[in-house]
């Protein structure tokens, strides 16, 4: 049953169920404690896609770099004994 399908007399008994099982006091809490959640879980997918962009912008100049020298690159390779 999804909850869009819900008419009010189903909201009024979720709200009932609610205030029961957590009392009138504590709800101003829950729901400061769930904004603040919200708004780190948005800051942080945020930052994860800022991150992305970032690396892949530097992973494309990187490739870009490469592609573009014509030097060999030097370095030893690992050798094992």
């Amino acid at each position: 049953m999804p909850l869009g399908n819900a008419g009010p007399w189903q909201l009024l008994l979720i709200l009932v169920i609610v205030l029961l099982i957590f009392g009138a006091a504590r709800l101003p809490a829950l729901a400061k404690s769930l904004g603040q959640s919200a708004r780190v879980f948005r800051g942080e997918m945020k930052q994860m896609k800022d991150d992305g962009k970032t690396e892949s912008k530097s992973a494309d100049d990187e490739a870009g770099a490469g592609s573009t020298s014509a030097e060999p690159r030097t370095g030893s390779p690992e050798s094992k004994p």
